[in-house]
């Protein structure tokens, strides 16, 4: 066998592998980890991606090459009939995409064409979102006994997470150095994308988060943490507002409808959608636009009568 014919064979196996589905996507996130993307970040990809390769065993399409735009719809089909929401199918959808032309622009191969290229992205219904209801905050903060450890913990977590706009994974996060108890600055050091900035909380707060420290101590490390004095994870987190809902006999909220009731309390205060923005970590203004989308009590609250007031 000639050099050149050899030469000629390893190249069709370095492109078979590359065409290869799982070896594609294994290079793919090991060039988001190079990027030092955050962890939430690479679960996220790696959580979307397996559904897809799922998808693919059962097609059996092994090869970038077989993928076609007729497929990845018959994909995210499928997703759909499984009992996937229109925001979860959506996010698949940007996965892939966001695969496929990486894939695209690290191999540049030949011949092959991007098939999600030809393929819509599914319509996302823009709903308001529901933010944690003020009575409903009221009766979960009701059953956090202050003069105890967990009551006293849960109180300054639940108006932590209202007070300030934080994601959950930066509340839990926080070490106590980040908090500056006499202005209530709060440090976060690695928000969404790793971006710093700094939020505020209210005497109220501060007051709580004080009275939580008696019980913790002043020991460095976690803000929160657990009774072995481990930091809070974002499943203990949500353990925590779980369980108060169930005390206080109301819905659960999730963890994110804390931050959507800071956004709407910051606008309904006047504040500047730019500073809301730069207090919640974004980048832009066009995420508040999501949050702030009001529903039809949140309009009625807000109305006011031009001809109140007046005898006609």
């Amino acid at each position: 066998m000639s050099t050149e014919t050899q030469l000629n064979q390893g190249t069709i196996q370095k492109v078979s592998q590359e065409y290869y589905i799982p070896i594609a996507v294994n290079a793919f996130l090991l060039d988001r980890k190079a990027q030092n993307l955050a962890t939430g970040t690479l679960v996220f990809y790696q959580v979307k991606l397996s559904l897809f390769l799922a998808f693919c065993d059962t097609q059996v399409i092994k090869t970038l090459d077989e993928l076609t735009p007729d497929s990845i719809r018959q994909y995210l089909f499928n997703l759909e009939s499984s009992g996937h929401n229109a925001g979860g199918i959506h996010a698949c959808f940007r996965t892939l995409r966001t695969f496929l032309y990486w894939w695209e622009r690290e191999y540049e191969l030949e011949g092959w064409r991007n098939p999600i290229r030809k393929v819509k992205a599914p319509k996302l219904a823009q709903e308001p979102l529901q933010p944690v209801s003020r009575d409903d905050f009221e009766s979960i903060l009701v059953t956090c006994e202050k003069h105890t450890w967990h009551g006293a913990r849960d109180r300054a977590i639940l108006l932590t997470l209202l007070d300030s706009g934080l994601r959950a994974s930066e509340l839990t996060a926080l070490n106590l150095t980040d908090l500056e108890s006499s202005t209530g600055t709060l440090e976060v050091r690695q928000g969404k994308g790793r971006k710093p900035r700094v939020t505020f909380v209210g005497s109220v707060t501060r007051k709580a988060i004080r009275q939580w420290l008696k019980y913790r101590g002043g020991e460095t490390g976690a803000l929160f943490t657990t009774r072995e004095g481990e930091r809070l994870t974002y499943w203990g987190l949500r353990q925590i507002v779980r369980r108060r809902a169930e005390q206080a006999g109301v819905v659960e909220p999730g963890l994110h409808d804390f931050r959507r009731a800071f956004c709407l309390a910051q606008l309904q205060a006047g504040v500047p959608e730019t500073t809301i923005a730069r207090l919640m970590g974004h980048t832009t203004t066009q995420l508040i636009a999501r949050y702030a989308k009001q529903t039809g009590s949140d309009l009625r609250q807000l109305y006011y009568s031009p001809l109140d007031g007046d005898d006609f």
